[in-house]
């Protein structure tokens, strides 16, 4: 990397350098890429012997430098000088009148030397701030703590007679206001019984009466003697905190925004630094120069080496081995150990080990990006930049931080737990210990082989026409219920909303289990069809939970019932919002009722409410209660779907029986995987064509 003749400021300006022996060098460096033959190997030998601390402007720079530690050494000295001159009892003054006083002798020091180093020329320009903006932050505290002491005298000396005869005269004030609030509250109530004004007026103007009364009497209250001195010393003490703490931001502004138009020259040419420390983070930060900024890095550098680097390797899990507990799953363990708590802990582990990386590659991050804008001559951040930068950009990280930490552990550790058991034979067997099998469980439920995997297909076929029935169904009939009670024609809407209301409103397993008596062998409805049937023999009687498709045939017809409410609400409430122009535009051009519903209400309805469809397609896919309330998952057919399952059990039925009734947690989670992904790749492409998922136009 060559050095160049000029470095770039923050705001990308270029400035010619001022470090003459650098100068020098990257001239020479241009030169070298513009030569060639006998004048290029005269350059290079020219850049081998160039001289470095024997150079005259090193030695220059030396001697400055000397000058400048033995003037800050006596600091100190001239701090306790001005101590002793001062008279000011606040400390704060006490305390800006020394920096002030500092600030000019600084400014002296360096002007003379301010062409000689960009650095000079920083400390030049932020002590001319100082000396510019210390004297009316001085003189601001000063006339605020004269007017607070005078403030406090004048409240102390409120004597009692004088506050009994204002709060006498405020007591006699508040009687007449009030009285005068009565008579004109009687003068506007007059005016309603002579029919001037309307009752919401005559509401609307008694409350501004009386509101004014109130301002009135309150702002007659905080002139008293008493609380109006109270009120000057609360208002003094503000300004004391409030006005000089921004008097200091406007300082701490002004001087970053001098460091952003002063560069600075460095002979480092690599970001080598970034690579030494990123083992620790904050070192690297903390040898720059960003000590606030090292700290809180320092706490991530704790947490790598004292958590999640001892917790991948055992040290303080409850009972698996970290890393090694998560390969090993307890195999050869002790009578006690649980595989499944090895891979628990394992899988926090690895976790660990995630946030410990992030925390290196963000600290490493930081290292290399501030030593390249130094390499281009841009000063690295102070504190009071960098809390800027976090309070902007960074804000939305430290909000979100938390959260997402709790999120990790809430939701992705399950997850991932389920995931890393689809690979492990964890079944009735194989409780306590199990082991790593590979995509032996995913095999059997593609090939349909095995006790658990045997029946998915079959199962898997008649998920998909219960959400696309079921779901399909709801819709419709909550669309059609939508439509029918929003015309103009209809009367009573009230009333018929709350019924269609009904089936969302009343508890949905109290209408599962209702139906599920009604449909027994000896239920009412079972019973009336039968009669309807003609069918008298017990033979031939019908009967609906104990068939395949009688059962599979009411689930529908039930959820497509109890979906419906929702739809309904949904379309109801779109369809009021609908403006009645384009209707009225529709009619003008011809087009009829069914003609009007399919170019104006179908779309608009489908743009504003195909997201949450697309959300009861899902949730019907995964629609546990009612299989499991109406029918436990029957009629059983052993010869087609084992001991596991029934005929109306859907996948998520079907794996609630197969890990928690049945243990075979391994090939259930393996479902469970098989069914999410299913799930989340038909729900992303039902999103994606939807116009209101593409932000389109309606």
């Amino acid at each position: 990397m060559s050095y160049g003749t000029t470095v770039r400021d923050d705001i990308g300006n270029e400035h010619p350098r001022k470090h003459l022996r650098l100068k020098e060098r990257g001239e020479l460096e241009v030169k070298l890429l513009q030569s060639d033959g006998e004048e290029k190997c005269a350059i290079e030998q020219k850049l081998r012997t160039q001289p470095v601390d024997d150079h005259p402007y090193e030695q220059a720079l030396r001697k400055a430098r000397e000058e400048e530690k033995s003037f800050l050494g006596e600091a100190e000295k001239r701090r306790e000088a001005c101590l002793s001159s001062i008279k000011d009892r606040d400390p704060r003054l006490r305390k800006w009148t020394c920096w002030l006083h500092e600030s000019e002798a600084r400014l002296d020091f360096y002007e003379p030397l301010v062409d000689m180093s960009y650095d000079f020329e920083l400390a030049y320009q932020e002590n001319r701030i100082l000396a510019r903006e210390l004297p009316i932050v001085i003189a601001l505290r000063r006339e605020l703590l004269d007017e607070l002491e005078e403030a406090k005298a004048d409240l102390s000396s409120v004597g009692k007679e004088e506050q009994a005869a204002a709060l006498n005269e405020f007591n006699e004030y508040r009687r007449q206001r009030k009285v005068s609030c009565a008579e004109e509250k009687e003068k506007i109530r007059q005016k309603h019984r002579q029919g001037l004004i309307s009752s919401k007026a005559l509401q609307n103007e008694q409350k501004r009466a009386e509101r004014s009364a109130e301002e009135d009497i309150l702002t007659k209250k905080r002139l008293l003697p008493l609380p109006k001195r109270r009120d000057r010393v609360r208002h003094i003490k503000h300004r004391l905190k409030v006005d000089i703490d921004s008097r200091w931001r406007v300082i701490h502004s002004d001087i970053s925004d001098i460091r952003r138009k002063t560069p600075i020259e460095v002979k480092k040419r690599y970001p080598w630094l970034s690579m030494l420390t990123f083992p620790i983070p904050g070192l690297g930060q903390f040898l720059i120069g960003q000590r606030q900024k090292a700290f809180f890095f320092f706490l991530g550098t704790l947490f790598i080496y004292l958590a999640a680097i001892p917790y991948s390797l055992g040290v303080g899990n409850y009972r698996g081995k970290g890393i090694a507990g998560l390969i090993s799953l307890a195999k050869d363990g002790k009578r006690l150990d649980r595989s499944i708590i090895f891979m628990i802990e394992g899988v926090i582990a690895v976790i660990f080990l995630v946030l410990a990386f992030l925390i290196i590659y963000m600290s490493y991050r930081d290292v290399r990006s501030t030593e390249k804008r130094m390499i281009a001559g841009i000063r690295k951040h102070n504190w009071f930049e960098t809390r800027m930068v976090m309070r902007g950009k960074g804000f939305p990280y430290i909000v979100s931080a938390p959260a997402a930490i709790l999120t990790i552990f809430i939701v992705l550790l399950p997850i991932a737990v389920t995931c890393l058991i689809s690979f492990t034979n964890y079944d009735p067997t194989h409780q306590s210990k199990f082991s790593w099998t590979g995509l032996e469980n995913y095999k059997a439920i593609f090939l349909g082989q095995g006790m658990a995997g045997g029946p998915f297909w079959r199962i898997m076929g008649w998920t998909v026409i219960w959400t696309l029935a079921a779901t399909t169904l709801a819709i419709f009939i909550g669309f059609v219920l939508a439509l029918l009670v929003n015309q103009d024609r209809i009367r009573g809407k009230k009333f018929f909303r709350t019924v269609y209301l009904l089936p969302w409103a009343v508890p949905a397993f109290i209408t599962i289990m209702f139906f599920s008596i009604m449909f027994s062998p000896s239920g009412p409805l079972t019973t009336v069809l039968n009669q309807l049937l003609g069918n008298t023999d017990p033979s031939e009687m019908l009967n609906i939970k104990y068939t395949t498709w009688g059962t599979r045939i009411v689930l529908i017809l039930l959820q497509g019932w109890l979906g419906s409410s929702y739809v309904f609400l949904l379309c109801t409430g779109i369809l009021q919002g609908i403006p009645n122009d384009l209707y009225e535009a529709a009619r003008i051009d011809g087009a009829q009722g069914f003609q009007q519903t399919r170019y104006i209400t179908i779309p608009i309805l489908l743009f504003q409410t195909a997201p949450l469809m697309i959300g009861q397609y899902t949730f019907n896919f995964n629609n546990f209660s009612i299989i499991y309330l109406f029918n436990g998952g029957g009629p059983f057919e052993p010869s087609k779907y084992g001991n596991l399952a029934g005929s109306s059990d859907l996948l998520i039925s079907y794996i609630y029986k197969l890990t928690i009734q049945k243990q075979y947690q391994g090939i259930g989670s393996a479902i469970t995987m098989i069914v999410s992904l299913l799930l989340i790749f038909i729900t992303w492409m039902g999103f994606r064509r939807t116009k209101s998922f593409r932000e389109e136009k309606l």
